[in-house]
């Protein structure tokens, strides 16, 4: 598990390029979610047994709570899955596409993992493109 000092020390993406660095994979539990802040912005990232990693908007969309780190981790036949822990609304990891309510999507960033180091995009690529 990441530890209040890790999740909360500043962090802040590439002005340029829209990445940041946000912990060691090696600090992710497959099947867990975990919070991190970077740049204000709270993440629920998810590490899947097959070393994917995902990036998603902490901030539930259907109630507004930041409690998507303590949702639940499956699948929907062949993607995976992150359940809201208060109302169970079963969002798509990948694409934030709520399987239950189709007015509701949750908020999704794009991953990498380089040298064991779990880095996110903040800023879409167009946006860091017009930014430099």
């Amino acid at each position: 598990m990441l530890t209040a000092q890790d999740t909360t020390a500043p962090r802040s993406a590439d002005a340029t390029s829209g990445w940041a660095t946000v912990c060691e994979l090696a600090q992710l539990e497959p099947l867990w979610a975990e919070a991190a802040m970077v740049d204000g912005e709270q993440l629920a990232l998810v590490r899947m047994p097959n070393g994917t990693v995902y990036a998603v908007s902490n901030q539930d969309p259907a109630t507004g709570s930041f409690v998507m780190c303590r949702g639940i981790v499956g699948s929907h036949g062949d993607r995976d899955t992150l359940a809201s822990p208060l109302h169970k609304q079963v969002y798509d990891l990948a694409s934030g596409e709520c399987f239950s309510s189709a007015d509701l999507t949750l908020r999704t960033f794009e991953t990498r993992v380089e040298s064991g180091s779990v880095w996110v995009r903040l800023v879409p690529e167009a946006s860091a493109r017009a930014a430099a």
